[in-house]
């Protein structure tokens, strides 16, 4: 590890587009806390990092439990004193058999609580944090489902929770802006992964779309929805 190596933190990061979200983060000499629900999982993808000569520390991290976040919070906070990259990745349920008019709330109620409520807790514990880096970024991992211009009926659970997300970034980029932290959602497209499935983009290419809200310089954009470096439409 290197002592002033930017620090990161990347939830749902022991597998898919977290892990080598931080796999590409490390290589640039990030310090990357890898953030895992099952800490054995995490410690395995951690040591395969590792393995590849990169700067991965893994924790337990489920974002639906405040004490998790508490601890990771106090964990850094311990040995850094600062945050300087935090990717909200951890999601669940895209739920392809269910539509609106017919879903099960209970099961909108949980992707709700992972893919927005999550993303929020975990903002709030750690901009404390971001404000003590010289260049504060908060990228929250959001998909093409949470865009009200192309919004079909399918999916409720996954595209309401990305919808809430994305309006969370938008107000978290106006609460931020003085402080300097960069706030932006990312949709990192149809990836093949495990939630994805097969025939998406490559892993690597979806990953890349993240890091480019993660390295934003200076005066770069904040309170945006972005696939690749550009704009998709709300």
């Amino acid at each position: 590890m290197t002592e002033n190596a930017p620090i990161a933190l990347v939830t749902g990061a022991n597998r898919g587009i977290g892990l080598e979200v931080a796999r590409q983060l490390a290589q640039k000499g990030i310090t990357v806390y890898l953030g895992a629900r099952d800490l054995e999982k995490g410690r395995a993808a951690a040591q395969a990092l590792a393995a590849e000569g990169l700067s991965i520390i893994p924790c337990q991290l489920d974002v639906t439990r405040p004490q998790d976040i508490e601890q990771v919070v106090s964990q850094i906070e311990q040995a850094h004193g600062r945050l300087d990259i935090l990717i909200n990745n951890a999601g669940i349920l895209y739920d392809t058999w269910q539509t609106a008019a017919t879903a099960d709330l209970a099961v909108v109620q949980e992707a709700l609580e992972t893919n927005t409520f999550g993303p929020w807790r975990t903002s709030q514990a750690f901009i404390p944090l971001l404000k003590h880096s010289p260049h504060g970024r908060i990228v929250n991992v959001s998909s093409g489902a949470g865009s009200l211009q192309d919004m079909g009926g399918s999916t409720p659970a996954y595209s309401v929770s990305k919808v809430a997300l994305n309006a969370l970034t938008r107000m978290l980029a106006i609460n931020l802006q003085s402080s300097g932290i960069l706030v932006n959602a990312v949709c990192p497209g149809w990836v093949a992964t495990d939630m994805g499935g097969s025939g998406g983009r490559p892993v690597a290419e979806g990953a890349a779309s993240v890091l480019w809200a993660a390295l934003l310089p200076e005066g770069g954009p904040t309170g945006g929805f972005f696939r690749d470096g550009r704009p998709v439409a709300w």
